[in-house]
C-alpha cells in the first residue's frame, strides 16, 4: 500500500501552491477540518507487502469527495481538470509535477473496499456537528426523493413473473418483502413483470408527483432524517425506487440514534407517512408524530355519518350506531391488522337512516385496526397547532436539502449502476452537505490559521529569493576580482 508524501517541493521557486489558493477558500476550511486520514488503516488489509505500489487511499477518497463536491460530471473528466485546478491539486497535496492517477483508480478502489468507509466518511461528519453543537437530535424531519438510474427505459424487458425472477436471480437481485394494495390480497406489483437489463436493482418507477403521470423508467429511492436545529442529515437509507417511504421510518429512526447517540423524539413528515401501520410503530416507541393524516374519512368524503359517530363498547367488542343498531365482529383482516363490524343481515335495509350511514347496498361497515388509541393518538398530534407549524418549517428545510442535493451535487442522476455504488453515492453526497454545513455556520477559526500559514510561507520563501540572490551576486563579484 502506498503512501503519498504531500511535502511542498523544496526547489520549485516560482510557484507555491499554498499562495496561490486563496486564504478564504473553502477547500482550506475543509482540509483543516476533515480528517481523511483514517481511511488508510481502515482499508490496509485490501492491499498486500509487495507489488506495484498503489496510489494512496486518502488521495482517492478525496477525489471521491471532489466528484460530488463540485459536481464533476464524471471520473475521466475529473482527471482531466486536475493538471488546471490549482486548489485540487493543493487540497490533494500534489505538486505541479507530480503523475495524475489514471480514472481507473476510483472504480478500482470502490470494488476493493466496499461500502462501510464511505459510510464512516458520512457518520464522521455527523458527529463532528453534533459536537459543534449544531444538531439538537430530539426532532427529525423524514422525506424521501426518487433517483435515475443508470439506465435507459430501453433496456427494460417485459416477461412473466417467472422468467423475470429467473432473471434478477442470474444478476443477484436481492429478494424483498412482497408490498402492495393492502385491499388486493391478490396484489402482484407491475414490476414482476419487469426487469432492466443494464442496472436490475433499480425497478421501473413512475414519478406521478405534481398532478401529473410522469414516465416510467428504472429508479432508486432515497430516504434521509434531517435534524430541526441547522438541517443537518443524519441518517440516509437507499432503496430500489418502489419501496415506499413510511416502511424506512423506524431504519432511519435507528440510525439517526446510532449516528448521533441522541434519540428521537418527535418526527415531522408529510401524508404519505400517515398510515395506520406507520402510526401504530412510531406510537409503540413513545415518538411524537407530526405527521399530516393520510386522506379524509371516506365516509365524510362521500356525506354520511362518520366513523366518529358510532360508539365503541369495549366490553362488548361492538358498535352502536346513531340508529340504535349493533355492530357486531365479522372477521379479522390479517393485512390490514383490522377488525371489521356489520350489523346482522337485514338490518341496514330496514333502517329509516339509511341514506344518511351507508351507500352500500350489503349495509355499513367499520373497522378497527389494531391498535386503534395508538392510532387516533397519532392523528391528534399530526393536526395539532405545533404540527402545522412544524410542517411549515418542513417545506424548507427538507425540500431544501433535496434541492441542495440535486442542484448543487448532481444528486437526481445515478453515475453507477447497482444498489451498493447508488448506496456509496448517496453517502458522498449528504457529507458533501453536512461539511458545507459545518463550515457555515461554526466560527472559522482553523480558517484564519491556515492564512497565517500561508503568510509565515510566503515569507519564508521570498526570504530564501534574497538570500540566492545575495549569494549570487558575492559569486558574480568574486570572480570578477579574480580575473582582475
Amino acid at each position: 500500500m502506498g503512501q503519498h508524501d504531500g511535502q511542498k517541493e523544496m526547489f520549485s521557486y516560482q510557484v507555491d501552491l499554498d499562495r496561490r489558493v486563496r486564504a478564504d477558500h473553502p477547500l482550506r476550511t475543509i482540509r483543516a477540518r476533515i480528517d481523511f486520514s483514517f481511511v488508510r488503516s481502515a482499508v490496509a488489509h485490501c492491499y498486500g507487502y509487495n507489488g506495484q505500489v498503489s496510489v494512496d487511499p486518502e488521495v482517492i477518497l478525496k477525489l471521491m469527495f471532489l466528484l460530488f463536491l463540485d459536481n464533476v460530471k464524471s471520473e475521466r473528466e475529473l482527471m482531466r481538470m486536475l493538471p488546471e485546478r490549482l486548489d485540487y491539486l493543493w487540497f490533494l497535496g500534489f505538486g505541479l509535477d507530480d503523475e495524475i492517477p489514471d480514472h481507473s483508480v476510483l472504480s478500482k478502489a470502490r470494488t476493493r473496499w466496499g461500502q462501510a468507509i464511505f459510510e464512516s466518511l458520512f457518520v464522521r461528519t455527523v458527529q463532528q456537528c453534533v459536537e459543534a453543537g449544531l444538531v439538537d437530535g430530539s426532532k427529525l424531519h423524514l422525506d424521501g426523493s426518487l433517483i435515475n438510474a443508470h439506465a435507459s427505459r430501453d433496456s427494460v424487458v417485459r416477461s412473466s413473473p417467472e422468467l423475470i425472477t429467473a432473471l434478477k436471480h442470474a444478476y443477484q437481485v436481492e429478494e424483498r418483502k412482497l408490498e402492495g394494495n393492502l385491499g388486493n390480497p391478490h396484489y402482484q406489483p407491475v414490476n414482476a413483470t419487469l426487469c432492466s437489463t443494464t442496472d436490475p436493482d433499480a425497478p421501473c418507477v413512475r414519478n406521478n408527483k405534481q398532478g401529473g403521470q410522469g414516465d416510467s423508467r428504472p429508479r432508486y429511492k432515497q430516504h434521509r432524517a434531517i435534524d430541526d436545529r441547522c438541517g443537518v442529515i443524519t441518517a440516509v437509507v437507499t432503496t430500489p425506487g418502489d419501496v415506499p417511504e413510511p416502511t424506512q421510518s423506524v431504519a432511519i429512526i435507528e440510525q439517526h440514534a446510532e449516528n448521533t447517540g441522541q434519540p428521537a423524539g418527535v418526527l415531522v413528515a408529510d401524508r404519505q407517512y400517515g398510515n395506520a401501520e406507520n402510526y401504530r410503530q412510531l406510537q409503540t416507541r413513545g415518538l411524537t408524530t407530526h405527521i399530516a393524516p393520510c386522506t379524509i374519512e371516506r365516509a365524510e368524503a362521500a356525506g354520511i355519518f362518520p366513523s366518529s359517530a358510532f360508539t365503541y363498547d369495549p366490553t362488548t367488542n361492538t358498535y352502536r350506531c346513531p340508529a340504535g343498531q349493533t355492530l357486531y365482529q365479522r372477521h379479522w383482516n390479517e393485512r390490514r391488522q383490522a377488525t371489521e363490524y356489520s350489523t346482522r343481515k337485514g338490518v341496514c335495509a330496514r333502517c329509516p337512516l339509511r341514506d344518511q350511514c351507508t351507500r352500500s347496498r350489503h349495509g355499513r361497515t367499520l373497522h378497527r385496526n389494531d391498535g386503534h388509541e395508538l392510532i387516533e393518538r397519532a392523528k391528534q398530534q399530526g393536526l395539532s397547532p405545533t404540527a402545522r407549524r412544524d410542517r411549515i418549517r418542513r417545506r424548507y428545510l427538507m425540500e431544501g436539502s433535496f434541492a441542495q442535493a440535486a442542484n448543487v451535487h448532481g444528486f437526481k442522476r445515478s453515475r453507477w449502476r447497482r444498489l451498493w455504488r447508488q448506496q456509496i453515492q448517496d453517502w458522498l453526497i449528504a457529507a458533501c452537505q453536512n461539511i458545507k454545513t459545518l463550515i457555515k455556520t461554526t466560527p472559522n477559526i482553523p480558517q484564519a490559521a491556515t492564512g497565517l500559514i500561508s503568510t509565515i510561507f510566503s515569507l519564508s520563501n521570498r526570504l530564501r529569493m534574497c538570500f540566492q540572490r545575495a549569494r549570487l551576486v558575492w559569486f558574480t563579484s568574486r570572480h570578477l576580482s579574480q580575473s582582475n
